[in-house]
């Protein structure tokens, strides 16, 4: 007897349709086996789906037993597809039955939306049917040997692709219900074992779907971690992140350790503006695709779905590029497509290998990742903010004025840094060791909060909000570190004072042309902050200023 399933291959983080074709004789001798570019995680299912369906009480074919994955030039991998093996397996052994219509109708509607599908994609008669109908829903799901479900990578992939297709839903583990639910259109059903499933198709089990997921209203609870308001001193460097945000700018603090520097790079988050709905989907669909979890608003951790808040991802100077970047013998995002939206902070730049910091001079001009193999290429979405922290020695102290092998120390640190990197990070500024009277202010008496506190994140936040909104109605929503030189011509016009001391500034300094237009950038966005049409001299004197390893090059 031949049964197919509806499930779904992962490449990158697209999801495309894979039909599970299960071929069962009981003739001749028993014989399992898996065709269709299946990776060894696949192979196994066989045995994991025999455990399941013999320990959730249920016979399984003692025959051949042949599984097809379509297309069969498409590598599979993973064990999501234990779930529609063993569906398929109980529908060629007969133990689910196949739907049975209660009332028919005149009406025809096609269930699958293209004919590669096979039978599912034929016309079927619209009728109401005692139990699931399988052909219709997406199948997906990792089986315990006792028949639990685990939880699945790709979960909204899958969801938006039963949606785009014309599917009536899918069918996949309860943990990843929630994250599925997000897609308009389709019926989310979470199911916990293979029992579970065998009643909702059977018509034993009346099965609810999952409630659709609020997008928006989850969006509203997103928080900030950390208020700027706790980092002492470090007004400079909080005005630096104010315009960096407002532009969406690169920014590099250097400064010697201990100074807050990490603070305020994980309070970044906190200041730039709320994920839209369809941003919030993009990256989700970027977690989802590697089984990462997510913390929802309210605090929960370790659960699977929607990302609320925009991402801050902080990886280790000792990843490789793969982990990075992304790539690997099967293409998977790297950290600065986990950043997308967000912020990729890289503490210690210098620490980070040379290979590493050059493979981001792509990301960082087109927004997106391209890993190519033989098999073909993928290409991963990578708009993300990058915040650098660095030491100004690798000792971590800053040389003293007449310090002449401290200055030798910091010119050999700052040379692990590639000049045409250095380009690409709009505003570097320092920050200073915080003086004692500052660190102790409030100290006294035991009640630190009685001291007077800096800028906080919801004053910085204010302005930055005001300044986006001001590109987002100029420029359609482009920001201003997006612009290019031709834009910039037209949208940054300077005053002639304000060129001339640009001129001089290119000079003295022998700025490239790329950080030219990086100033001009800056300068576009300080003028934004203060709500002015045209970009002045003070407003290019403080962008020259932000381009600090310029001068000490």
């Amino acid at each position: 007897m031949l049964a197919r399933v509806q499930s779904f291959v992962l490449t990158g983080i697209d999801a495309s349709p894979c039909e599970v074709e299960i071929d069962y004789s009981d003739i001749g001798l028993e014989k399992q086996q898996i065709v269709g570019l299946p990776d060894a995680s696949v192979r196994e299912s066989i045995e994991r789906v025999r455990s399941a369906v013999m320990n959730s009480g249920y016979r399984f074919p003692m025959g051949k037993l042949l599984v097809s994955l379509a297309p069969a030039d498409v590598r599979k991998e993973g064990a999501v597809y234990d779930l529609p093996i063993a569906v398929g397996s109980l529908i060629a052994d007969g133990t689910i039955r196949p739907p049975t219509p209660v009332i028919q109708t005149r009406s025809r509607q096609r269930v699958g939306a293209s004919s590669e599908h096979g039978d599912a994609a034929d016309a079927l008669l619209e009728a109401e049917y005692e139990g699931v109908d399988q052909r219709r829903y997406l199948l997906a799901g990792e089986l315990a040997l006792d028949g639990r479900l685990r939880p699945i990578k790709g979960a909204l992939a899958m969801a938006m692709l039963a949606r785009d297709k014309g599917m009536r839903g899918v069918i996949l583990p309860a943990d990843n219900a929630e994250e599925a639910a997000v897609v308009r259109g389709i019926e989310v059903y979470g199911v916990r074992s293979l029992s579970e499933v065998v009643g909702m198709l059977n018509g034993g089990l009346d099965a609810q779907p999952h409630p659709p997921v609020d997008v928006a209203e989850l969006l509203q609870h997103a928080s900030a971690p950390i208020d700027f308001a706790e980092v002492r001193g470090q007004e400079g460097v909080k005005r630096a992140i104010t315009i960096a945000c407002a532009g969406s700018h690169n920014l590099l603090m250097l400064g010697p350790a201990g100074t807050g520097k990490t603070m305020m790079a994980k309070a970044i988050a906190g200041v730039l503006p709320p994920m839209t709905p369809e941003e919030a989907l993009e990256v989700t669909r970027i977690y989802s695709a590697v089984g990462a979890e997510v913390t929802s608003a309210s605090g929960d951790h370790g659960r699977r779905g929607l990302v609320t808040a925009r991402p801050v991802r902080s990886p280790h100077h000792t990843a490789s590029i793969a982990a990075v970047v992304g790539g690997g013998p099967v293409p998977r995002p790297g950290e600065v497509s986990l950043a997308h939206r967000g912020v990729l902070f890289l503490d210690e730049l210098p620490e980070f290998p040379r290979a590493v910091l050059e493979t981001l001079r792509q990301p960082l001009e087109d927004d997106k990742v391209t890993i190519s193999r033989a098999s073909g290429k993928v290409t991963f979405p990578a708009s993300f903010m990058l915040v650098a922290a660095m030491n100004p020695t690798a000792k971590g102290a800053a040389p003293g004025m007449n310090d002449s092998a401290g200055r030798r120390d910091m010119d050999r640190y700052l040379s692990r840094l590639s000049q045409p990197l250095i380009d690409r990070i709009d505003i570097h500024v320092e920050a200073p060791a915080v003086p004692w009277k500052e660190l102790s202010a409030g100290a006294s008496g035991g009640k630190r909060d009685d001291a007077p506190k800096g800028t906080s994140t919801a004053q910085i936040r204010e302005k930055v909000l005001a300044a986006r909104e001001r590109q987002r109605t100029r420029q359609k929503g482009k920001s201003n570190s997006r612009l290019s030189g031709r834009e910039l011509d037209t949208l940054a016009p300077l005053s002639e004072e304000a060129k001339t001391l640009l001129g001089q500034a290119i000079s003295e300094l022998g700025l490239s042309a790329r950080a030219y237009d990086k100033v001009r950038r800056v300068s576009r966005t300080i003028a934004d902050i203060e709500g002015s049409e045209r970009v002045e001299t003070h407003h290019v004197a403080e962008a020259v200023q932000y381009r600090l390893l310029d001068r000490k090059t």
